[in-house]
């Protein structure tokens, strides 16, 4: 699924990027050399963090 058409980030990249320690979408984002343009998308990607958060916790 598309988190951001602006950038072309895929929910996979997020989740990744995620499991890779970036605890907010800016650094998420910044992890695959980019940075929100509209922002539509920054709560979706916040939402996945968290849930690769949680799952990491578990």
């Amino acid at each position: 699924m598309v988190v951001c058409v602006c950038n072309a980030l895929k929910e996979r990249d997020v989740r990744e990027a995620a499991r890779s320690g970036c605890q907010n979408p800016l650094a998420a984002y910044a992890a695959f050399g980019r940075r929100p343009q509209c922002g539509q998308c920054i709560p979706f990607a916040r939402a996945l963090i968290a849930e690769e958060r949680a799952a990491s916790a578990a």
